[in-house]
């Protein structure tokens, strides 16, 4: 099949899929959420490895295709990944119940035009589950660029942030645009995200989240004047809300620690008139 511009399709060839199997190191006890299974080229070789798949697939003609060739311990879903209730699907799909001892990883070489959506439907999922172990995604170089930066880089921010809060992330390997047919004309990098508890508690998630994607529209702006839109929309004095987090106003939103934008958001919270 020819790849469809219209679902950002490359798929990985398997001299490359071997060296992230590799990285990967399934095991028998091991399930495995796939997000993008393309033609199969991590799939089988997970399920060679003896770990149970659900591979979730938005393009019919590859799930069909997948299904035809698929051993029994692979289920494929002909789905889009991000209209999915993705706890319903695992439940339904596998018979043992999950519970907090199961083991479920995620997968996949992602679609550039929507990786960032679904990274962020993973990190939603995660929060409010504790589902995963961790996860082993292939990004466009920039995207894991900046998965991985820390506070007063140039690639600081709301992903970064966002993904920080829930995982320890690291860079696993490169790759070249040949990895993949057709090459596109970017750099590719695999990253892990380690799941764990979140490295702050926080009262209101989605205040948190809307504070910190309006502070980093104004990276380069104090924190003063930063903050001052979103202050504003909530009727609060974006001062008055530094000096009660105990933060200086002339920093710059790329500087923050995330337990100083815990601390901040939760000043919003505490101060609600």
């Amino acid at each position: 099949m020819k790849a469809r511009k219209r679902f950002g399709q490359h798929f990985l060839e398997p001299t490359w899929a071997k060296k992230l199997i590799e990285i990967i190191n399934p095991s028998m006890t091991d399930r495995f959420l796939e997000i993008g299974p393309g033609h199969g080229a991590l799939t089988f070789s997970l399920a060679s490895a003896g770990a149970q798949v659900i591979a979730v697939e938005i393009d019919r003609d590859l799930a069909t295709e997948l299904n035809q060739n698929k051993p029994s311990t692979v289920e494929v879903v002909a789905a889009d990944f991000l209209s999915l209730a993705v706890p319903d699907l695992l439940t339904s799909l596998w018979t043992k119940s999950i519970s907090q001892s199961t083991s479920i990883r995620v997968v996949g070489t992602l679609p550039y035009n929507i990786s960032s959506p679904i990274l962020s439907k993973l990190l939603t999922v995660q929060r409010d589950t504790e589902l995963f172990t961790d996860a082993t995604f292939v990004f466009q170089r920039e995207v894991a660029d900046r998965l991985v930066s820390t506070p007063g880089s140039r690639n600081y921010g709301p992903l970064a942030i966002a993904t920080q809060l829930y995982a320890d992330v690291s860079s696993l390997m490169h790759f070249p645009p040949r990895a993949f047919h057709p090459s596109p004309k970017v750099y590719s990098t695999a990253v892990r995200l380690s799941f764990r508890s979140p490295l702050v508690k926080m009262t209101d998630p989605c205040l948190f989240e809307m504070m910190v994607r309006s502070l980093f529209t104004q990276r380069r702006k104090t924190l003063n004047n930063a903050l001052k839109p979103f202050a504003d929309s909530i009727s609060r004095s974006a001062p008055e809300v530094l000096e009660s987090a105990n933060l200086d106003p002339t920093r710059r939103p790329e500087t923050l620690e995330l337990p100083e934008l815990a601390r901040l958001a939760e000043t919003f919270v505490s101060t609600n008139p």
